[in-house]
């Protein structure tokens, strides 16, 4: 039936154009932002999963930044140590050089407190960041034996939890000015009652008596001691660097395959987009034609009357 009043063929191609240039806005919007997901309108369940592991993977990026952070603390006192070993062997080597009768013992004394200097030096100096872990002061209030590396961020439903790499740095300490028990300045106590350190040892009055050679004896085994315990946290400082650079490079892998998984859901391919905007422009048009056929109708019904 033709009507002038309802003209069901342009109501009916006109739903269909209005149809097409939805579909056809949707497609440039995804095509313009690369989202097929970009509101939570597009997708709820989608856009929850990914606006959470983006928040996740920023804090990934931040443990990222915290382990090169403790990383970089981590080598500067490891650096610290390997320095250390080198003095305290120097040290160990002259006080035996020293051992010999008739050595003069004043002269090397001068030596060894340049090199005991110099332990002091290295202490003070292998900070980074306000981060000491050869020189400490275990009476303050905020010490803690521990240094705690942030070293991962987990999700479990709701709950999240940090992870940290731990370090004692009771094994690297050489000086704490609370209780006088680091490494160089732990006190020891020769044969003959006389006490010492590493650090402030002093063998310009020894003579070559038995006992003053049984106390030189005593330093040279002190010295060895605290060889042996600088080696052994240098060995640890070495663990827990490579330690924190695999997790650095399993935490730069795992924001990778996180931001995969949420390009999986929400990012648009662009080659289908590509081919259905064509294929829509195709259908606008043909949606415009129709319509202005189905509107030139009421002129045709003129012609009955003429």
């Amino acid at each position: 039936m033709n009507s002038i009043h309802t003209n069901i063929s342009a109501m009916t191609a006109l739903q269909s154009l209005n149809k097409t240039n939805k579909s056809l806005l949707e497609t440039q919007n995804r095509i313009s932002t690369g989202f097929r997901v970009a509101t939570a309108a597009d997708n709820a369940a989608y856009f929850s999963i990914a606006t959470t592991m983006r928040s996740d993977n920023a804090a990934l990026s931040t443990v990222q930044d915290a382990l090169g952070l403790g990383a970089a603390a981590v080598d500067v006192a490891y650096t610290g140590l390997e320095n250390t070993i080198k003095v305290v062997e120097d040290i160990k080597t002259k006080l035996v050089a020293a051992r010999e009768p008739g050595v003069n013992r004043v002269a090397v004394q001068s030596e060894i407190r340049e090199l005991q200097a110099q332990l002091v030096n290295i202490g003070d100096t292998a900070s980074f960041n306000g981060e000491n872990f050869l020189s400490v002061d275990s009476s303050s209030p905020g010490y803690n034996s521990v240094k705690e590396v942030v070293a991962s961020f987990t999700r479990t439903g709701s709950t999240i939890s940090i992870g940290t790499i731990g370090i004692d740095i009771t094994q690297t300490t050489l000086f704490d000015a609370g209780t006088g028990t680091g490494i160089i300045d732990t006190i020891y106590t020769a044969t003959s009652g006389a006490t010492f350190t590493v650090g402030t040892l002093d063998i310009s009055a020894l003579t070559d008596s038995a006992a003053d050679l049984t106390d030189l004896e005593d330093m040279i085994q002190a010295v060895d001691t605290a060889f042996t315990q600088i080696t052994t946290g240098a060995s640890n400082l070495g663990a827990a660097i490579k330690r924190i650079d695999l997790q650095s490079d399993f935490v730069s892998s795992l924001m990778d395959a996180i931001e995969r998984g949420v390009g999986q859901l929400v990012d648009a391919d662009m080659n289908e987009e590509s081919t259905r905007l064509q294929a829509l422009q195709v259908q606008q048009q043909l949606g415009i034609q129709s319509l202005s056929i189905a509107n030139s109708g009421s002129q045709n019904i003129l012609s009955l009357f003429n």
